[in-house]
């Protein structure tokens, strides 16, 4: 097949996104361009048949097994589901029991072994409940970005990977990611840094600005040593070793300079010292990629929606800036700089 393969996993079935899923393939105006396979559960999926019934649902394709790219070839109009868990059950939209919370699990390891076994091009996953996957399922699970990172091999601070968000105007890269603030803050170190930049520098082109961790990136001192104890050699040694590093950069204003384009991709310290930013500038238009995984993996920029879950009115354009993202990584257009 010429037209690349996405691998998209439902989340959390009890969330908005196996709604999203349906709406995508549905309201889809290239289908030339790609080939959607959804691994999500069929039980999921029915149970939007009231809520959505002009959604063409004959057109689903069930199977029980990886469909190989023949399979999609000879489908021609259908859209091949990959059910991860081939299961009759009830599922409730709006409220995530241990069933989801291993139904979204189920899906992301189909999903992630369709593209490692070169069935899909890149993986897109919609979000899943870490609360219902921790307290129910999977004890320690943080998120779909450590997941998937220990299942390839990558050491947490090592620093072989990181969170990345692509927006129209905004590229934020994240130090940490689900950690709660005072741990966060633990990992800001010179080594930590400097290997986040080493493995940005890997992985993007540009200039690249470390936020500053302290109000004005410590005012020489005055506000706090951490900037000039950590992250100002972090910066030279980056430079050193020959990457386009720039910083610490004050983060009041550092992430309107590089809307601006005064640097491409910005270094943030911390989850929400990054995510505030981008979710101010373009929320519903970033798309959360994972940089340093041996395959392409996105995701969209929210939640798992439970209070609109099951209603109709989930809003498929987040995910569709995804898809979009995705296939312009595919063809090497992005990361642009």
């Amino acid at each position: 097949m010429s037209s690349p393969v996405l691998a998209l996993t439902q989340g959390d079935p009890a969330g908005i996104g196996p709604e999203i899923l349906l709406k995508l393939v549905q309201e889809d105006d290239s289908p030339a361009s790609w080939r959607p396979i959804l691994v999500a559960e069929r039980a999921a999926l029915e149970a939007l048949r009231t809520v959505l019934p002009a959604f063409p649902w004959d057109r689903l394709d069930y199977r029980s097994a990886a469909p190989g790219r023949d399979a999609l070839a000879a489908a021609g109009d259908a859209i091949l589901v990959l059910d991860p868990v081939a299961a009759a059950r009830q599922v409730s939209p709006g409220h995530s029991g241990p069933a989801d919370a291993a139904g979204a699990m189920a899906a992301l390891d189909a999903g992630v072994e369709l593209v490692r076994s070169g069935i899909a091009d890149a993986l897109v996953t919609a979000p899943v409940s870490k609360v219902s996957i921790a307290r129910q399922h999977l004890p320690g699970f943080v998120g779909h970005t450590e997941y998937l990172a220990a299942g390839c091999g990558l050491e947490t601070y090592g620093r072989d990977y990181l969170m990345a968000f692509l927006a129209p105007d905004l590229q934020v890269a994240l130090l940490s990611t689900h950690l709660p603030l005072s741990r966060a803050l633990e990992h800001v170190r010179r080594d930590t840094v400097l290997e986040a930049l080493k493995c940005l520098g890997r992985n993007v082109r540009g200039k690249i600005a470390v936020a500053g961790l302290n109000p004005h990136a410590g005012e020489d001192g005055l506000l706090g040593t951490e900037d000039a104890e950590h992250l100002v050699p972090a910066v030279a040694e980056a430079r050193s070793r020959g990457l386009d590093v720039y910083g610490p950069v004050s983060a009041d204003s550092l992430f309107a300079m590089a809307r601006r384009g005064t640097y491409d991709w910005v270094l943030a310290l911390y989850h929400d010292q990054g995510l505030i930013a981008v979710k101010t500038a373009c929320f519903g238009r970033a798309t959360n990629w994972t940089l340093g995984l041996p395959y392409l993996r996105t995701s969209v920029d929210h939640g798992t929606a439970f209070d609109l879950a099951g209603r109709g009115i989930a809003d498929p354009r987040p995910l569709e800036a995804v898809v979009h993202t995705t296939l312009r990584m595919l063809s090497g257009e992005l990361p642009r700089h």
